[in-house]
């Protein structure tokens, strides 16, 4: 198989794109960078199947032709992180809409398997829990900027299964319940990177709000895991699947679980949502994915649990910071600069 991965630098698409690599089949990455890195592709340098194409799913006759080269296509390009979305809102909305709409028409013309990652996000203010792919979706208002991310990805859905319904297009929608794993960053308020680069340094640990909203973190391993039998499921054609973990926990548990676990002197602080993003920013309670379909559907049950994944989180940002200190206290010699990466360039990273 040869799949393209729109969004492949970025945390979860370069995940993908290991795996794919590790199976034997070819890979074709695209990211304009605005939020992935080379450096999340660089490990897999030395393999021939990968190539990598530095510019955006807004480029229509770029993305027609990467398409036209590809069997499968893996639609993991958007806006991410709470605080991209509150800072950036028109940025958000057309990356997540328009990009989306070019990726879908190009993949339904040449009827290509076509994952679409969406979010839990989209299931708003809803009280039924844990959450069904099939249950109303209920929304915040326009004037809230949090709530115009989850309407955008919402689109997004519909475009997704409108192309099933009158052209065929095999399609599959995911809701991802907070990813977590290496490669991760901390920079646009991931709860769990920002926990514990925040512990380990012994600064304060941030919780937005009283901490009593609930989360379920998803290993980021359990995740691809799904997606790729999902691709290759002919049933979940046309279909909406919840990958996520049920095990639920408060912010303000996991943020003292996090201090326990580093040994941190760190203190637990509270910062209210109006200072930590905007006065009007409202959050979901709870986020809990009901899990039964994509079960019954490909088999899935979530390997790594909470305590593991943190355990691990831990590991990876412990080393990096390890790095990171090394660096700041080493003479380096100078590198020459990188060659300049234009727009639309292929670059065979091996």
């Amino acid at each position: 198989m040869r799949a393209l991965i729109t969004g492949g630098a970025g945390f979860i698409g370069s995940h993908l794109a290991e795996a794919l690599l590790q199976q034997g089949h070819h890979v074709v990455v695209l990211d304009d960078l605005s939020t992935g890195s080379l450096e999340n592709v660089a490990h897999l340098r030395s393999s021939p199947r990968l190539d990598v194409v530095i510019d955006s799913v807004t480029n229509e006759p770029l993305v027609a032709g990467l398409v036209d080269r590809c069997d499968a296509v893996f639609h993991l390009a958007a806006a991410v992180g709470v605080k991209l979305v509150v800072a950036r809102p028109v940025h958000t909305i057309e990356t997540n809409v328009h990009g989306t709409e070019i990726v879908l028409r190009q993949a339904s013309r040449k009827k290509r398997r076509t994952l679409v990652a969406s979010t839990s996000e989209v299931y708003g203010k809803g009280a039924a829990l844990p959450f069904r792919e099939d249950a109303d979706l209920v929304l915040g208002q326009s004037t809230i900027v949090r709530w115009g991310y989850a309407a955008s990805k919402l689109v997004d859905e519909f475009l997704a299964l409108a192309h099933w319904q009158e052209h065929r297009a095999p399609v599959v929608v995911v809701r991802l319940f907070n990813t977590v794993g290496p490669r991760q960053s901390d920079r646009y308020g991931m709860v769990i990177p920002n926990f514990v680069r925040q512990a380990l340094a012994g600064r304060p640990i941030t919780v937005h709000g009283d901490g009593s909203q609930t989360r379920c973190f998803t290993w980021v391993g359990d995740v691809i895991g799904a997606m790729m039998a999902l691709i290759d499921s002919p049933a979940a054609v046309g279909e909406v699947f919840n990958i996520g973990n049920n095990e639920e926990i408060r912010i303000r548990d996991l943020a003292h679980k996090v201090k326990g676990m580093t040994e941190s002197p760190s203190d637990v602080v509270f910062v209210p949502y109006e200072r930590a993003f905007q006065a009007s920013f409202e959050d979901m309670a709870r986020r809990v994915p009901d899990i039964s379909k994509i079960r019954k559907a490909i088999g899935y049950e979530p390997q790594v649990r909470l305590d593991e994944i943190l355990r691990r989180t831990i590991q990876y940002w412990s080393a990096e910071q390890a790095i990171e200190r090394c660096l700041a206290t080493t003479t380096v010699a100078t590198a020459p600069p990188l060659p300049l990466l234009m727009p639309s360039q292929t670059v065979a990273v091996g």
